[in-house]
């Protein structure tokens, strides 16, 4: 069992390693739109990683980028072990994260209620 300092370190670095690799080495054309690394959880014993990403576009694309990486996900795996310093990479699992597309959602919403301005705050400063 690795402690809670060194999973969330490892953490850490796999989504900055993999943010790199989406960014300049996978060249997959299924690879649609804007694909965002959101967060990486790694188990406990450091065997199993899912990274969580977020894909911007079609549902049709979404589906495209997630088939690509999970297709890619042995180079990936590569890469880490190359670029992390432990025995044993972790079986890496790709995650659609809706996270931000549904708080985008939120935010229409929100913007489109006709919420009137508080009232302003009077001084206290009478004489």
């Amino acid at each position: 069992m690795a402690n809670l300092r060194r999973q969330a370190r490892l953490n850490s670095l796999i989504e900055q390693i993999v943010s790199e690799l989406l960014q300049r080495q996978i060249k997959d054309p299924r690879v649609h739109g804007l694909v965002t690394v959101t967060r990486v959880e790694v188990s406990p014993d450091l065997s199993d990683a899912k990274i969580y990403v977020s894909v911007m576009g079609t549902e049709e694309e979404r589906r495209d980028t997630m088939r690509a990486l999970e297709h890619a996900s042995g180079f990936v795996r590569t890469r880490l072990g190359e670029e992390l310093t432990i025995r044993h990479v972790p079986e890496l699992q790709f995650v659609l994260d809706r996270s931000i597309e549904e708080g985008d959602q939120v935010l229409a919403i929100l913007n489109k209620l006709d919420i009137p301005p508080p009232p302003p705050e009077e001084s206290s400063g009478r004489p």
